[in-house]
């Protein structure tokens, strides 16, 4: 069977490596990761996170790029998206035939303190990401979104029907901005796209400015837990072995053209009720800060994956319950904690 040369980008982020980690065991697949490893949050879990896929850090240098020992038909490559002629080179010699982008500058408070950042990373870099896809004929570029595009205004469950128009944030712009940029390539120059809205991942391995990592943090150290907007707020959390599958899938659709889809769980739960299953998994109550609502925030996420399931087949799988103790037993392992 003829390999698949493919570009991951964010192969040091939370979906990124949790999404290489499942593809570099399937050997019809030529894998380069790709990543800045800049310092939004600790650089040591993005090593870590690295190591499991066997680049350590005293081999990885910027733009040059390492194999690795655990799989081989995996390399890696430190590189920023803002490297106009270093992402030039990279794809002039590696003949890359379908990307997965996932890198990007996350995180919807920090974009209201740093706009610049998200600018230069989320829609620069994506320029970059587009020019090079279209002048090396890319044959699918799948790309992440994110449910924040739908901002305060949309109908619940949020269907890619909505318009998404009125996003709240900073960072909800740059992605809707992806999605415009990305449909235009692909009207004027026949690029194959698919955009990915993820909702409220979690799991192993996740991003410690998240809500699970920042809970699971103060509870276990006995801190307060930050609760905003009084704990009146819904997410579809989703598990991130549940956004892998949906991505595996998207990368095998024969004839892609272009599409947004929703990846989630479909199974809103209130804030409240998931720190509760926390609380119980870890056996101790947590003591809340309730605040109000932040600015760039929304009071609910709810996907409707109808048009993923249909097009590929797409199930959630892992119960939120099992996801959270999932998530806890690795968090506790890492972070040398024991429950009580």
């Amino acid at each position: 069977m003829e390999k698949t040369r493919i570009l991951v980008t964010g192969a040091a982020g939370f979906i990124g490596f949790s999404f290489i980690n499942k593809l570099a065991g399937e050997s019809h697949y030529e894998i380069t990761g790709l990543d800045n490893i800049n310092d939004y949050y600790d650089t040591q879990l993005k090593f870590d996170r690295l190591s499991q896929l066997g680049f350590n850090r005293g081999q990885i240098h910027p733009a040059i790029i390492t194999k690795s020992p655990i799989h081989s038909n995996l390399q890696f490559i430190q590189l920023d998206l803002e490297d106009k002629e270093g992402m030039q080179l990279l794809f002039a010699a590696q003949n890359f035939q379908m990307v997965v982008h996932l890198a990007a500058q996350a995180g919807v408070r920090d974009s209201l303190k740093k706009p610049h950042a998200y600018v230069n990373s989320n829609i620069t870099g994506f320029l970059n990401m587009l020019e090079c896809c279209k002048n090396n004929e890319i044959k699918h570029l799948v790309y992440a979104s994110s449910s924040s595009v739908y901002g305060l205004d949309a109908a619940i469950p949020f269907s890619e029907k909505e318009p998404a128009n009125h996003p709240v944030s900073l960072y909800a712009v740059t992605k809707r901005s992806n999605e415009l940029m990305a449909y235009a390539y692909h009207h004027l120059y026949q690029l194959p796209v698919t955009g990915l809205r993820f909702f409220t991942v979690y799991g192993p391995w996740g991003r410690p400015d998240m809500s699970p990592m920042l809970f699971a943090k103060a509870m276990l150290e006995g801190k307060p837990i930050k609760v905003f907007n009084y704990g009146k707020m819904r997410r579809d959390f989703t598990y991130i072995d549940d956004i892998v599958d949906g991505i595996c899938r998207v990368i095998k659709v024969q004839r892609p053209s272009c599409k947004i889809y929703n990846i989630g769980n479909s199974r809103p739960i209130e804030l409240m009720n998931f720190i509760e299953l926390m609380e119980r998994s870890i056996g101790v109550s947590a003591v809340k800060e309730l605040l109000p609502m932040q600015p760039g925030d929304v009071y609910e996420t709810y996907a409707d994956t109808t048009s993923l399931s249909d097009d590929t087949g797409y199930k959630p799988s892992t119960p939120l319950e099992k996801g959270v103790e999932y998530f806890l037993d690795w968090y506790m392992h890492y972070y040398n904690h024991q429950k009580n």
